[in-house]
């Protein structure tokens, strides 16, 4: 999972170039490796087995209740077998249990089911019915295979109600889990109908270690943002350390969706979620796998044998193509007999010399949608066999049920074509079942290019369009006309893969990529600043006497707004400013990129509250008779005129992207743009402007997310704090506490360093601990990786120091709060203060 270099492999000369090109993944990798080793090490954890908690809808048990008594069948297939090969863990499995269980048999029923290492999940039936027949499978399954959902009255009427039982079973799923958790124990949740449990977990336990992985398709984000509750979904899964899909599309079809619906920063290795709440999650293609060995193993029971003659006198010299699915409609099985149709058509010669064995196991039967399948396919079949049928024979045998497990693997077995044409399909294990038992006649695959097995299995399958009904046809006879040597070719393939990529190995690398997903998570949290004690802060401010307040206004005091002329500050949150300033002890500094006219606006009627507009390029004390002082006097801003031209350009070619402009400053904002897109558009951008109106220009690039501005040069906030500090509020040293609150670009958070060391630190050295996923600063700008030190020892000891950033990310910050709500909250605590000093 490692970032793809982009480096044109064939232009690299020699071997020292090669590794030189990809040094940095060189090295990650290493430091991979190394993590790895100390994670088995002897310490004490290393005696005590591990637990693995596997959250699924159903537990792996059927329970029953004869004579009284409860009985319990434990599964062994699916899941189960899976995770057999994961070793030194203890596995424990949480779900519910299959039914409603009155009152006064849960108890027993849970004591029984931890003698199976199984804890049960209880749901009424009214809740299962909402949240698993309801929003799981009428809203989330569709979608997920590209059926948009249904827009009738009555559907719509009932996504509310759906939402709400999907929301209540996912927390109750959360309650068991929390539960049965031991400090240490990884959580693998499993599929498209817990997709809110990482989020709850998360919010329960910060450091919880929790993996997801979707067994269906991840569909485009052109089809997902047809989801009434796409960001919820969405931000429900990112509260994990890793998301796992079958195949790389589904993965591509996430991260696209992060970026294009929450605007989150993706790269091939995951996403950045954590100013959104979550955290970093790893995203990861982990194609499953079967257990070929019960396959192979079942081949030498004579009960197979057995049925395996009968199955060859039946057919006699009939090639036999085999379909399995069920009966859904994202199976194409009428797409199916359609090419069967078409095939037998041209070639007339064919219809006493093939046989389709078509299983189709029932599915859903009491929903109308499948009942019509039913019947079309029906109607189908008898249409086919009146078609090209004789007395003693006809083309298409077909059951409306499925087989036992050893009548499934002799069919697999004398099949001489397997044939797969789902319209949408996770993976479809069909194929690699189809596969594990050909040992001895090397069928062949024709498989769905739809189906996620054809991204596996591809290579030695035809892989064909079901909406292509000629194009099917060719690979029906293609298949039953294929050399001996090209099957065994392609047999040879398909069959290795499966018996190597098993469904043990699918677990194992789940597990082992959790386990370092969730080390890369811890690393990078341990960047971002503890969260604030607003308590602690109210104490402080109560027992000082000369105070420094700086605010920022976008994200601080105020929302985040799509435009800034659209920018507004909740009254509650002037009144409390205004109470603040109106204490003589304090005073209160609001900081900005906006232009002055802006500023003004939101809080420049407030006689007393000092105000730094244009990245601190002027300041003022507030009230309408005070004029704009500048930092800078006759400040040179020749290249604004050519800056403007470049924005413009590009606003033209990036649709969505706009400029606002201040008296010395432009910015040019791609937020609403693809985002994709906007990032290509945003290097290219910086490129024309550092080769053609900044040459030589007295200004800066400042790019932060999803925007690029261009300011004067040496202009920064925390220039402007000095400036105010040493002419107008006196000398930082006076004050005994500071509280400064801002949501900073990077550029601008040497406002930190300056209220701690009481002096101008270069802001010219972000902090770089994670890159941007768009990576718009070119490495050979001189941009240094080294950060600030403001650890605990370099605050000025004689004052009170508070810096906090807003939201949950990397910062120069001591602290951090969540939002500009929590920031609101705080403002009223400190003001509140102030009142009750006054009527005291």
């Amino acid at each position: 999972m490692l970032k793809a270099t982009p480096v044109t492999l064939t232009r690299l000369r020699t071997e020292e170039d090669k590794k030189a090109a990809f040094a940095p993944e060189i090295k990650e990798l290493q430091q991979r490796k190394e993590r790895r080793k100390m994670d088995l090490g002897v310490g004490p954890s290393a005696f005590k087995e591990k637990r693995l908690l596997v959250i699924a809808n159903r537990l792996p048990v059927t329970i029953k209740k004869e004579d009284g008594d409860w009985k319990f069948n434990i599964s062994s297939g699916g899941l189960v077998s899976a995770l057999r090969g994961v070793k030194g863990f203890k596995m424990v499995w949480i779900g519910w249990p299959g039914g409603e269980i009155a009152a006064e048999d849960q108890e027993p029923i849970k004591r029984k089911l931890a003698e199976e290492n199984c804890v049960p999940v209880y749901l009424d039936n009214e809740t299962v019915n909402l949240y698993y027949n309801g929003f799981s499978n009428n809203v989330l399954w569709p979608l997920f295979h590209y059926i948009p959902p249904p827009m009738d009255d009555q559907v719509v009427g009932n996504y509310e109600k759906q939402w709400a039982a999907y929301q209540k079973a996912n927390s109750v799923f959360t309650d068991a889990i929390m539960d049965a958790y031991e400090e240490g124990d990884l959580v693998w949740v499993h599929d498209y109908h817990l997709m809110l449990v990482p989020q709850m977990l998360r919010e329960r336990k910060s450091d919880i270690k929790t993996g997801f992985f979707l067994h269906t398709p991840f569909p485009s984000s052109e089809i997902y943002r047809m989801l009434p509750y796409r960001s919820e979904i969405l931000r429900g899964v990112l509260s994990s350390n890793l998301v796992g899909f079958h195949v790389y599309d589904y993965t591509r079809h996430f991260l696209n969706s992060c970026t294009r619906i929450l605007g989150l920063e993706c790269t091939s290795r995951g996403v950045d979620a954590m100013e959104s709440g979550g955290c970093f999650v790893s995203a990861g293609t982990f194609p499953i796998g079967i257990d070929p060995q019960n396959f192979t193993e079942a081949l030498e029971k004579p009960s197979v044998k057995e049925y395996i003659e009968d199955f060859k006198v039946r057919f006699g010299d009939r090639k036999v193509i085999l379909g399995i699915d069920r009966l859904d409609y994202i199976k194409g099985i009428p797409h199916k007999l359609l090419a069967l149709d078409r095939f037998l058509t041209t070639h007339p010669d064919w219809k006493d010399n093939v046989v389709l064995i078509q299983l189709a196991v029932p599915s859903r039967t009491d929903v109308p949608e499948y009942q019509k399948l039913k019947c079309q396919v029906h109607e189908m079949v008898g249409r086919i066999n009146g078609k090209y049928g004789s007395l003693d024979r006809v083309p298409i045998h077909y059951l409306d049920q499925s087989l036992n497990f050893e009548k499934l693997v002799a069919l697999y077995s004398v099949a001489d074509v397997c044939f797969i044409s789902s319209l949408r399909d996770g993976m479809n294990l069909v194929a690699y079942e189809y596969v594990a038992s050909q040992k001895e006649k090397h069928g062949v695959l024709i498989l769905s290019e739809f189906a996620g097995a054809a991204q596996s299995l591809g290579a030695g399958a035809i892989r064909v369009n079901p909406w292509n009904v000629e194009d099917m046809s060719l690979a029906l006879e293609q298949a039953l006309m294929m050399p001996v040597e090209e099957r065994e070719e392609r047999h040879d393939y398909t069959y290795n893969y499966v018996h190597t990529y098993t469904a043990q190995r699918w677990a194992e690398r789940f597990v082992s990529d959790l386990k370092e997903a969730s080390q890369d998570t811890a690393e990078a949290t341990a960047a971002i600043p503890p969260p604030l004690s607003l308590s602690e802060v109210v104490k402080t401010y109560t027992n000082t006497k000369r105070r420094l307040i700086v605010l920022g206004l976008i994200g601080t005091i105020a929302p985040i707004a799509a435009r800034r002329r659209s920018l507004r500050v909740k009254r509650s949150v002037v009144e409390s400013i205004s109470t603040l300033c109106s204490d003589p002890n304090n005073t209160v500094l609001v900081m900005s990129s906006f232009g002055r006219d802006l500023v003004e606006h939101a809080v420049g009627h407030l006689s007393n509250v000092w105000l730094a507009a244009e990245s601190g390029f002027c300041y003022k004390q507030g009230g309408n008779n005070n004029e704009w002082k500048s930092l800078i006097d006759n400040v040179d801003l020749g290249w604004m005129d050519g800056v403007a031209e470049v924005f413009q350009y590009f606003v033209e070619r990036t649709p969505g992207s706009y400029v606002e402009r201040t008296n010395t400053s432009l910015s040019w904002h791609y937020k609403d743009a693809i985002p994709d897109f906007g990032a290509v558009q945003a290097k290219d951008l910086l490129v024309h402007l550092w080769a053609g109106p900044l040459t030589n220009a007295p200004a800066e690039v400042v790019v932060g997310a999803f925007s690029v501005e261009v300011r004067p040069a040496n202009v920064s906030k925390a220039a402007v704090l000095e400036r105010l500090t040493s002419t107008e509020f006196g000398s930082i040293n006076t004050f005994d506490f500071a509280l400064c609150m801002g949501n900073f670009l990077w550029k601008d958070e040497d406002v930190f360093a300056f209220l701690s060391k009481g002096k101008l630190v270069s802001h010219s050295s972000p902090l770089i601990t994670r890159k941007s996923s768009y990576d718009l600063l070119p490495s050979s700008n001189g941009v240094s990786e080294k950060t600030l030190d403001l650890n605990a020892a370099a605050i000025c000891a004689d004052r009170k120091t508070f810096l906090v950033t807003v939201g949950s990310k990397t910062s120069h910050a001591q602290y951090h709060v969540r939002d500009n709500e929590e920031v609101t909250r705080l403002l009223y605590e400190l003001a509140s203060v102030g009142e009750t000093k006054t009527v005291g």
